[in-house]
């Protein structure tokens, strides 16, 4: 694919991904449009040669694709949620004749990194008639809300030494009112109901509506909400589309990572499990001899070193942003010299470019999908992803040549065959 048609994808990505609920819809829709059948978990499944997928709760996905030849599965997962203000269920209320909405921060937020930028709502709404409830994935796209910040006149130690309590700092405003039924309103304007209907409950996520823009000597830098991961998810995406090896290449986006995987359909769940052994019911497969010579690629973003902090990058191995994605060997990640010596020699072979990341020692980092998955799934794997700045902030920045190799790099690895023996290793 053209580099300009990529950057065009990911940028639709990110503009359609504002909750977990709202990329997964996304997604589906063009895997129905590229005649992807879906499966649903409740029924049987009688596979063949073909492409399918399967989604839970609304907000995970995964699509596989079965080769007239079979050899292993090729896994490469992702996750969609990003960190937000999620809101409380009757949250609304207000005070000093502002509407408000009480909410609870989703993920590790950088906290100041969301104050005075536009916000919209999306998520998933469920409506009530009668004795039936039916659902609706929404995204409002209007900005509806603001967190203001305290002015320096008021709160001189705000460039000094800013604390911000999630409780009291982060509250949005929605609107200049004296009753909190005006919340009602702003819902119906944008969730139109039917004689006898009523919103029931919602799970809704205040997101940053700002588009996606380069910028740089070439715009050769990318500044946009949601890098993290929606970037992750693009490239596997992009790069599973367009496969076509022998493998059962399988591409995974789950819900959750930004709270711990720990859900129905996160990485903790048996999600990912229970797939490939469907799968391997249905091809008649030995799924443990299958899962010994299959690989999984866990993709999701780490930090590049930042130009006015030096202080916080490895001695010897932090990446920057420019020089390729990176291959994350971590403590607390799955990457070993197995299979990273596969993915280097691949990517020498076709020029796609590459850097090692490690992490001071004295700076925590977080669990990776791989780990998470591998609790459930025994399979070699690794660790990637993209440097990028400001991370969990509500606008964040990373290269987009460093987004062309992770794509580069998940095509070649879906179109592989790689084959361990003995423990020699060899790829067609």
């Amino acid at each position: 694919m053209k580099k300009e048609n990529l950057n065009e994808k990911l940028c639709q990505l990110i503009e359609k991904s504002t909750c977990a609920f709202t990329c997964i819809k996304y997604l589906k829709k063009i895997l129905l449009e590229e005649n992807y059948q879906e499966l649903e978990e409740c029924n049987d499944w009688n596979l063949k040669e073909g492409k399918y997928f399967v989604t839970r709760n609304d907000a995970s996905l995964i699509a596989f694709q079965i080769p007239s030849q079979k050899e292993s599965f090729h896994i490469i997962t992702t996750h969609c949620d990003t960190p937000a203000l999620i809101l409380k269920p009757g949250g609304e209320n207000t005070k000093e004749k502002f509407l408000k909405h009480n909410i609870m921060p989703y993920g590790g937020l950088l906290n100041y990194g969301w104050l005075d930028h536009p916000l919209s709502l999306a998520g998933r709404v469920f409506i009530k008639k009668g004795k039936k409830i039916r659902k609706e994935i929404i995204d409002f796209q209007d900005i509806l809300a603001v967190v203001p910040s305290v002015a320096i006149h008021q709160n001189d130690m705000a460039n000094t030494k800013l604390d911000l309590n999630t409780q009291i700092d982060l509250q949005p405003i929605l609107s200049l009112s004296e009753k909190t039924s005006t919340w009602e309103e702003i819902l119906k304007r944008y969730i139109p109901l039917a004689k006898g209907e009523k919103i029931c409950d919602y799970d809704f996520f205040f997101y940053n509506p700002t588009k996606p823009v380069f910028f740089g000597n070439q715009n050769e830098l990318l500044l946009s909400p949601r890098i993290d991961n929606i970037v992750s998810v693009s490239a596997a995406f992009e790069s599973f589309l367009e496969s076509k090896g022998k493998n059962i290449n399988v591409f995974c986006t789950f819900n959750n990572e930004e709270i711990g995987s720990l859900t129905k359909e996160g990485a903790d769940s048996n999600f990912l499990l229970d797939t490939l052994k469907r799968i391997s019911s249905s091809l008649h497969l030995d799924i443990t001899s299958t899962l010994a010579k299959s690989f999984i690629i866990s993709s999701d973003n780490t930090h590049a070193v930042h130009p006015n902090h030096e202080e916080y990058k490895d001695t010897t191995g932090s990446p920057y942003l420019g020089k390729g994605f990176a291959i994350i060997k971590e403590i607390s990640s799955t990457t070993d010299a197995s299979f990273s010596s596969i993915l280097k020699s691949l990517c020498d072979e076709k020029k796609i470019s590459y850097q090692n990341s490690t992490a001071k020692n004295d700076l925590t980092g977080g669990s990776t999908l791989s780990g998470i998955s591998l609790r459930h799934v025994s399979v070699n794997s690794i660790d990637v992803g993209l440097a990028q700045l400001a991370m969990h902030s509500s606008i964040e920045v990373c290269s987009i040549k460093d987004y062309h190799s992770l794509y580069e790099m998940m095509k070649v690895f879906y179109n592989t065959e790689i084959k361990i023996k003995k423990g020699n290793i060899t790829w067609l």
